[in-house]
């Protein structure tokens, strides 16, 4: 996969990451619109990592850190490009990412029902913790 290029997105991107998501991401979440992913770019413009072959966009992930902890969102690759690699290098891309900050371990947030996500993660070499329960609470609207 030498072609691959890992690179942040910019604001160029943001439409096309978005359209990405909806071939390529399981689920949908509250900040997949174009204002979510502006503020994500704004307030930290390392922190959604792409995937271009041939300057097609093949995958995605969020690498976010809050000086704290290391989060992992939106890991996506694209159905006709899976099991190439692509996820690997994005995830590489993410764990150099928050060495360099300072974090010493990565989270994922992957849904219950997406075992397709569940062998990727555990082949990358990431754990469920069934003791931690996520607890969530819109704001606004």
């Amino acid at each position: 996969m030498t072609d691959l290029r890992i690179r942040p997105a910019g604001p160029d991107d943001l439409d096309t990451v978005l359209a990405f998501w909806k071939t390529a991401a399981e689920g949908t979440s509250i900040s997949d619109d174009r204002s979510g992913v502006e503020r994500l770019v704004a307030r930290d413009p390392e922190a959604l990592i792409l995937a271009e072959l041939d300057g097609e966009l093949v995958g995605t992930v969020i690498a976010g850190f809050d000086g704290w902890r290391c989060h992992l969102y939106r890991l996506a690759v694209h159905p006709d490009r899976r099991r190439q690699g692509i996820g690997a290098a994005l995830l590489a891309a993410a764990e150099e990412r928050f060495v360099r900050l300072g974090g010493r371990r990565g989270d994922a947030m992957v849904l219950r029902r997406n075992e397709t996500a569940h062998h990727a993660w555990r082949a990358a070499g990431y754990e469920p913790q069934e003791q931690w329960r996520r607890w969530v609470k819109p704001f606004g609207g």
